[in-house]
């Protein structure tokens, strides 16, 4: 981790990849950041969470939706460079200037394999009969890291599309209600494409170590529970 994340006291894990480390920074809410290959990859920054005139200025950055908790304009301005590379979602389209990936598109973004994944509700809705998050304008995204395949999972449920995934070595899947998934919707989705490590994020008020038990006797993924703000 970077000394000035270090010092505002985010936790942060590291990986050993074909290619180098990768520390993974652990912001809060839905919020992440990726150092690998001297670039600097921002996820969702929220200003509610952090400084981020403080914090190591962005070389790329990944919007999941439009919702004000995952595109804050404000965040935005103080972590970007003139050079930023801007990946968004197709709900971004006119909010935010960057480049549109859709449900199923694929780029390489500064050396690293970008991967939108469709993040939506099935169960979940508003008192309106809409879902919270549509199928179809928000993304997840699996970011390929050398060997490392990391997937964020954005404002999702356990989809179709989520548990056909392959080959995920990270994943971090939100879990927060009425917005995401429970605690048994996220270990239904892990059984099924069972990521080598799984970090549960977004996850508000629920308590994230129900996880662990649900996914008691599956040996091969291993549950990671850090601090988010």
């Amino acid at each position: 981790m970077s000394a000035n994340a270090q010092e505002k006291g985010f936790a942060s894990d590291r990986f050993d990849t074909s290619y180098g480390e990768l520390t993974i920074t652990f912001i809060g809410h839905g919020t992440l950041m990726f150092q690998f290959g001297g670039k600097v990859f921002h996820v969702d920054p929220y200003g509610k969470l952090a400084d981020y005139a403080g914090l190591p200025k962005a070389d790329a950055i990944l919007i999941t939706h439009d919702h004000a908790d995952h595109l804050d304009p404000a965040a935005l301005a103080a972590v970007r460079k003139p050079d930023t590379a801007m990946v968004v979602s197709e709900a971004c389209k006119g909010k935010v200037e960057g480049s549109v990936m859709a449900n199923g598109d694929t780029r390489t973004v500064l050396g690293v394999g970008v991967e939108a994944v469709p993040a939506y509700n099935i169960r979940q809705h508003r008192d309106n009969g809409q879902p919270f998050h549509p199928r179809g304008p928000g993304n997840g995204y699996i970011l390929s890291f050398g060997d490392k395949r990391v997937y964020v999972a954005g404002d999702t449920e356990n989809t179709p599309e989520m548990k056909a995934l392959k080959k995920i070595d990270i994943a971090f899947l939100p879990m927060n209600l009425p917005y995401t998934m429970t605690p048994e919707m996220v270990a239904d989705a892990a059984k099924a494409f069972k990521p080598k490590i799984l970090y549960p994020y977004h996850f508000g008020d629920t308590d994230p170590a129900r996880l662990a038990p649900l996914l008691k006797n599956e040996p091969g993924i291993e549950v990671r529970i850090r601090e988010l703000r």
